[in-house]
């Protein structure tokens, strides 16, 4: 009887990647609604001693926009000429390099073996590999700021799940929801309160033990949403089973073959793990810190599958299965990035963010705080990149707080608060479609599980930043 061929660890599901491209679509059609309706206009911008440009407050003026229906229909590919250009192909390499190589890993058996070695050594004790992960992934995120870098992980935390009798969803949630967590919390994160303290002129990562109590609490909420989502599924007896995970029900039986390549790709990704750590320290390193980790989960599955016994051209082939396999993706990253291509070449953005200054504008302190953590959650909307709405709005956030009577501190917690914990909620965050693809899950599926999460850690936020700017960074 031939062999059934293996499906792809990392291949993305029809069923998602459809529906993905349904509400892209939308969304794309509804921007481009709002450049006919909304009035064009623009800030002056200036260079500041960063190099970075920034908008000069006072300075809006109406313009005209430049978006026709040619340019609507080309926007997906026309991004790829437009500011993001560079950040959006560094993602797309990035990702095809994942796939290719955890193919491979799955198809010498490594990642098998080794999701059976940690049940069998935890099947007794598997709170504990949930409490364990988590704070993993939100120690990463809050850290060195980590979130696209972690997507490789994320398919082996899910069939982790699966083999421990849990479903999809808990493994995105120890993973992809709980750096999204750390990163929110921002305690030394430099893409978020790195940049913005540094716009506001406050001392570098200063403020950093109220944001430690922050990362404390919301890490408490997710181990007890987490565990309530999982006695949901183990009192139903209803196991989603990923239909992107080709793994058999086994036993585990120790080889040393197989041992060996296990320590080997262990090697390797700690040594990832501390090249993202550094990261958040060395300048150089955190500019290319993309393509290095892509190229050394490269040399983790080349090693690895070579050291268990995989043959050379075995493995080619299934490099180029995994890669092919995550093109999809590409369409997915070029849509969610033509949402902001139509918004800022029918010039809106500005527009959008004129009036919600003027709604901050003689607020009270707490009002302020709370227009500021909605203005950010509404432009990251539009643009998902921390750093890029940090150099857009901080310049006119700090002193519109200092005009309001709120810290600048406090205004740079709801800044990050606001950019962080929507990355995993809204539909134009391309990291975020990637990992629904790779999961097998509709973004729908995905919104009902999270919807929840979301507006528990908004009211949770929200006391932390009334009691931050009441009893911590008062003015």
């Amino acid at each position: 009887m031939a062999k059934e061929k293996k499906k792809s660890v990392v291949s993305i599901s029809l069923k998602s990647f459809v529906a993905a491209v349904v509400i892209l679509l939308v969304l794309m059609i509804i921007s481009y609604f709002l450049t006919m309706v909304v009035p064009a206009g623009e800030f002056d911008r200036t260079t500041n001693a960063a190099g970075q440009e920034i908008i000069v407050d006072g300075t809006y003026h109406a313009t005209e926009g430049d978006m026709t229906v040619g340019k609507f229909l080309l926007s997906p590919i026309l991004v790829l000429t437009g500011s993001d250009s560079v950040t959006l192909i560094a993602i797309i390499i990035f990702l095809l390099v994942i796939g290719a190589t955890f193919n491979a890993l799955d198809h010498s058996g490594t990642l098998q073996y080794m999701l059976l070695k940690i049940v069998d050594k935890f099947k007794d004790k598997k709170q504990i590999v949930m409490y364990v992960v988590s704070f993993f992934f939100m120690f990463m995120g809050a850290a060195v700021g980590s979130f696209e870098e972690v997507v490789p992980l994320v398919p082996i935390v899910i069939a982790l799940a699966y083999t421990l009798g849990w479903d999809v969803l808990t493994g995105m949630g120890m993973s992809i929801l709980a750096v999204c967590c750390g990163f929110s919390t921002g305690v030394i994160n430099p893409f978020t309160v790195g940049v913005a303290q540094q716009l506001a002129d406050v001392p570098l990562f200063s403020g950093i033990g109220f944001r430690l109590v922050g990362f404390v609490i919301i890490y408490l909420f997710l181990i007890l949403f987490l565990k309530a989502h999982i006695k949901r599924i183990e009192s139903s007896g209803k196991i989603e089973i990923p239909e992107n995970f080709d793994y058999q029900e086994e036993s585990y039986c120790s080889d040393k073959k197989m041992d060996r390549a296990l320590i080997c790709f262990m090697i390797v990704m700690g040594l990832t793990i501390l090249t993202i750590l550094a990261s958040s320290q060395i300048s150089f390193l955190s500019d290319v810190l993309l393509p290095i980790v892509a190229l050394m989960f490269f040399i983790a599955g080349t090693l690895t599958s070579l050291v268990s016994g995989m043959k050379i051209k075995a493995m080619l082939k299934s490099f180029a299965g995994g890669a092919s396999s995550i093109l999809p993706a590409v369409l997915l990253i070029l849509m969610a990035g033509s949402v902001k291509y139509i918004i800022t070449q029918g010039k809106i953005l500005d527009t959008i963010l004129n009036s919600a200054y003027g709604l901050i504008d003689n607020a009270s302190p707490f009002v302020c705080i709370m227009l500021i953590y909605l203005l950010v959650l509404l432009i990251e909307f539009f643009i998902p990149s921390g750093s890029a709405k940090a150099v857009l709005l901080m310049p006119i956030i700090a002193p519109l707080a200092d005009a309001a009577l709120v810290s600048r501190q406090t205004a740079i917690l709801a800044y990050a608060y606001g950019d962080g914990f929507s990355n995993i909620l809204y539909p134009t965050n391309a990291v975020l479609l990637i990992v629904l693809g790779l999961a097998g899950i509709s973004y729908g599926k995905w919104f009902k599980f999270v919807i929840k999460f979301e507006l528990g850690v908004f009211i949770i936020t929200s006391i932390l930043l009334l009691i931050a700017n009441t009893f911590v960074y008062t003015v």
